[in-house]
């Protein structure tokens, strides 16, 4: 009977809560209405109105009878909340400076944090967008380099993966993934040439990962049986969307991709995008169309398994693990031009199967320590805005001690205090979100754009789904809880006797705000050690040497579909030499710090070496070009060819002649079939960077573009890196003028991509510019906010401690002992803030190791920085308070007590 009542009250209820007055002046009149009748009854019984009328009031019995009324008919619980929420509008209203800083801090950090965790989804842990993603793991392999190193690495010939799918039976259904690259093809003219990302991939991945067409059919397992038998494609959405305007005739179309043909057949589903994060791919292709889909020594491919249900990782990972360690004994029988010790060190590699529901990518490799140490910093920074509007609350809570003493005289409950305080915290937190939400919403992608290199830009999937939303909610309910719960408790601890008469209770309150000043200072400490390593690692790079001077330098990579001697490639640089603005031209296989070729080498028909050297085709004047110098010898002539002649750097020099005078003589390099390929020094360059800034120097041989076979025949390349240095600061304005004019010299050339020499090396430091602008904006936030939250323990210190400081000034107190007197106890808390901080940072270089450059934790600079600056903010946040309190007017304080 009770729940059916309360039941039926339900729409009255509801109709209170958001038509308060309405309802009111109808109880006012029905009261009214039984008051008149009331009195008129007790008029005909022959009293006096005026007697009649406290009678029927009294009778009729009308504030009880109304407030059980009101209980009925309204949820009392919302009610109080809505008074709270009003009454605490109202204060934060009353101190709008105060609001704002804590709002803008707030918004500042809890921004950061949702931008930072929208950046860690998309990369690191989104699921691709595949049935049964939980179950998805990738194969790779780990080891030791030649110096003991640990490696690993992710690729395999295909016949290995062949042996290993047939192996894993139902157990598993193995997928082959090529890494997603930029292949140039054309729809109709070679004149029409583009760029997208292709992917080579079993034909069974798309029903393996339960997808369906958007448009006409997908890849399936008839169209990887057969090597070359299968030229079709699929064009993900996002391509057909940008490319073909999502025109439902773009099925049966076809383009060529270097040699091969292909036919579009279908479009695949919307949300999927490929199995590499960072990477959206435009066309698939089956991994029967790759052209060394059959060679054993051809490792080029990831490996992806869909583990059955209910099969253990570890039994399956040692089972593809020996069939893998099989195939690997068999083909090294043919391996030649290796040491025993290569061969074995290459065969204890072992294999391991890693979870990858979010796919697998080299930008996840390259970031997953960046971006989990972005979170860390933007994790410090809201703590450290926590711990500020923590302060900035306790000191507004205890400005209004008098009046909650009251409250609570009164008669309010102290969990109505708490309800107060929260109340003010969740609105803080409410309005802080939004300017936080703003703040993710532009900076996720601005960070994206940050860590695109200009050749392979990175696109995330940064949707605001349900992930990013929950995630933002659970960062503004724990906010809430970290900046709102310590003032909150301190009102419930209110002794109303002690507050009112203004006693010692007022002088104990600063304790904890004090210790969460150390707090602060600890947090930034780390923040700003953290900050200075990074910055301090991206200045190492950004500076280093490279050995040659890369201003001015324009890199045409260029193609010839058929194949061009040297001669006909020197005349195509002739004709480039011939434009104004252009200084030199060079020919080269690949610019430097583009990728590896390299290989065994032997001195004086020895044994082969452990360590193997890198190569790279040079054309005559390349040299002279890059300004690399020439430290003894002499550069190419057109004659020189290889085999034949090399030039060797310094490193070369060390690593395989142990120092000793190179000229004039000889290595071999093992060549295919056994091949001796004898090749004699003729000169030796300084030091360059081979792959990366970051490597020591690889033993480089540069050997001469023009190549020779076994016959003793000229042979004819495909494609060449022009290397054109310039005269403009801008060398990128000469760009399209050049590819015209390459296009014009005729013989198929063809310009596939244009970058500078500089871009290239820029490229390389991208994640150490993205960690040093970012750790220094964070540095800079978190100095602020600590330098606010300082000044504002001390305003109040000194607001709290004004008459003591009045009298010690009348007994003759020196500006000097005031000063003393209000920052003694901060200071003191600022360095024991920055000791803790100090450990702290020290502890966490080990993690941070691989992100850095050049730099030690222990350098004597990244710890004394970090502490001479926050003792800077720290001294510049006391003086407000040092000169209120030196201005203190004794006379007036104690006339006023």
């Amino acid at each position: 009977m009770k729940i059916a009542r309360w039941v039926s009250s339900v729409p009255l209820r509801v109709r209170t809560l958001f038509s308060k007055q309405q309802v009111e002046r109808e109880l006012d009149e029905e009261m009214q209405f039984h008051l008149e009748k009331k009195i008129e009854e007790l008029v005909g019984l022959g009293m006096a109105p005026l007697d009649a009328k406290r009678a029927a009031r009294k009778v009729l019995g009308v504030e009880r009878q109304m407030q059980q009324c009101r209980d009925v008919r309204a949820w009392q619980g919302w009610e109080r909340l809505r008074a709270d929420v009003v009454f605490g509008w109202r204060q934060l209203m009353k101190r709008k400076v105060t609001t704002a800083a804590a709002v803008l801090s707030l918004g500042l950090a809890m921004g950061s944090c949702v931008a930072a965790f929208r950046l860690i989804d998309a990369l690191l842990l989104r699921p691709l967008p595949i049935a049964h993603p939980e179950r998805l793991v990738v194969l790779s392999r780990v080891g030791t380099d030649s110096s003991g190193a640990p490696r690993s690495y992710d690729t395999f010939a295909y016949p290995d993966f062949q042996l290993m799918r047939a192996a894993a039976g139902k157990d598993a259904d193995l997928i082959a993934v090529s890494p997603a690259d930029r292949y140039d093809l054309t729809y109709k003219t070679d004149e029409e040439m583009e760029k997208a990302y292709v992917q080579y991939v079993s034909g069974r991945m798309f029903s393996s990962f339960g997808l369906q067409p958007a448009l006409g059919r997908l890849l399936t397992r008839e169209d990887d049986v057969t090597p070359g038998a299968a030229p079709y494609a699929v064009i993900s959405y996002d391509y057909w969307s940008r490319r073909f305007g999502r025109d439902p005739k773009v099925v049966g179309q076809t383009f060529r991709m270097g040699t091969q043909m292909f036919e579009v057949v279908g479009v695949g589903p919307k949300d999927f995008t490929g199995t590499e994060p960072g990477t959206v791919v435009d066309i698939f292709l089956p991994t029967m169309m790759y052209p060394d889909v059959t060679r054993d020594d051809a490792s080029w491919h990831r490996t992806l398994a869909i583990v059955a249900p209910g099969v253990e990782l570890e039994p399956l990972r040692a089972k593809l693990d020996a069939v893998s360690h099989g195939f690997e004994v068999q083909r090294s029988k043919s391996w030649t031009g290796m040491s025993a010790e290569q061969i074995a060190r290459s065969l204890n590699d072992r294999m391991l199967m890693t979870r990858a529901a979010s796919g697998v990518s080299e930008l996840q490799g390259d970031y997953r320590n960046a971006l989990v140490w972005l979170g860390v910093l933007v994790a410090l920074v809201l703590l450290i805005a926590c711990t500020n509007v923590a302060n900035l609350m306790t000191a507004v809570a205890a400005a209004r001690m008098r009046e909650m003493a009251v409250r609570v005289s009164l008669g309010a409950g102290r969990g109505r205090l708490v309800r107060l305080v929260m109340a003010e915290s969740v609105m803080l937190a409410i309005l802080a979100s939004v300017v936080g939400g703003v703040l993710a919403w532009w900076s996720a992608p601005m960070v994206v754009r940050m860590i695109n290199p200009a050749d392979n830009p990175a696109r995330l999937m940064l949707d605001a789904d349900w992930r990013v939303m929950g995630f933002a909610v659970l960062l503004l309910l724990a906010a809430t809880m970290l900046f709102g719960l310590v003032p909150a408790l301190r009102a419930a601890r209110l002794q109303p006797v002690s507050a009112l008469k203004g006693g010692e209770e007022q002088q104990g309150r600063g304790h904890g705000m004090y210790a969460l000043i150390a707090t602060q200072v600890a947090f930034c400490f780390v923040v700003l050690f953290l900050a200075g390593l990074f910055v301090q690692t991206f200045h190492r790079l950004e500076n280093k040497p490279v050995g040659f001077d890369a201003k001015g330098l324009l890199l045409l990579e260029t193609e010839s579909g058929h194949g061009q001697t040297p001669e006909a490639w020197g005349q195509l640089a002739e004709t480039l030499r011939g434009m104004p603005g252009v200084k030199q031209v060079a020919i080269s296989g690949r610019p430097l710090m583009t990728g590896s070729w390299n290989g065994p080498i032997s001195i004086n028909n020895g044994p082969p070496s452990d360590d193997w050297s890198y190569f790279l085709n040079v054309a005559p004047g390349w040299l002279g070009t890059m300004k690399l110098p020439l430290v003894e010898g002499r550069d190419f002539v057109a004659s020189d060819s290889f085999p034949g002649e090399a030039i060797v750097n310094q490193e070369f020099v060390r690593r395989f002649f142990h120092g000793a005078d190179p000229i004039g003589k000889t290595f071999e390099k093992t060549g295919g079939e056994d091949q001796k390929l004898i090749v004699r020094v003729v000169g030796v360059v300084a030091d360059a960077p081979y792959r990366y800034l970051r490597e020591a120097p690889l033993g480089v041989a540069f050997v001469p573009t023009r190549r020779v076979n076994a016959k003793g025949e000229v042979m004819k390349d495909s494609g060449e890196t022009l290397l054109v240095q310039t005269a403009e600061a801008d060398p990128m304005s000469m760009a399209a003028e050049m590819r015209r004019k390459v296009a014009a010299a005729g013989a198929g050339f063809r310009v596939s991509n244009v970058e500078t020499q500089q871009e290239l090396i820029d490229n390389q430091t991208v994640r150490e510019r993205l960690l040093a602008m970012l750790g220094g904006f964070f540095a800079g936030v978190a100095l602020l906010l600590a330098a606010i939250g300082l000044y504002g323990v001390l305003h109040y210190s000194v607001v709290q401690r004004e008459r003591e400081l009045g009298i010690r000034i009348a007994l003759g107190a020196a500006a000097g002992n005031i000063a003393r007197v209000v920052t003694v106890r901060v200071m003191l808390m600022v360095l024991l803030g920055a000791a803790v901080g100090l450990g702290a940072g020290l502890a966490s270089v080990r993690f941070v190791q691989t992100l850095l450059y050049g730099v030690r934790g222990t350098d004597v600079s990244m710890m004394v920085v970090p502490a001479v600056v926050l003792l800077l903010a720290a001294g510049l946040a006391a003086l407000p308070a040092v000169m209120r309190a030196v201005r203190i007017d004794p006379v007036v304080m104690l006339r006023s007590e």
